[in-house]
């Protein structure tokens, strides 16, 4: 999950050497932090949120395939 989150990132950005993805697991929760550089941050959030929205529902149905609950938070 954390590679997809990447991977989506780094193509939306104008900075793709400055994206990292963290991962920290606990139980059966996984939380995706994304850090991109302040410039590159409309990029990744979008519109009203629409880019967030899809990339946090892209998470959603991968997850469910893998029976965990994943949070992605955009820093």
């Amino acid at each position: 999950m954390k590679e997809l989150v990447e991977y989506v990132a780094k193509s939306l950005v104008d900075d793709p050497s400055q994206v990292t993805v963290t991962e920290t697991t606990s139980g059966n929760s996984v939380v995706l932090e994304l850090h991109v550089a302040p410039e590159d941050m409309g990029r990744v959030i979008g519109r009203n949120g629409r880019v967030a929205n899809a990339l946090r529902l892209l998470l959603r149905v991968q997850s469910a395939k893998l029976g965990k609950r994943v949070t992605l938070e955009i820093v």
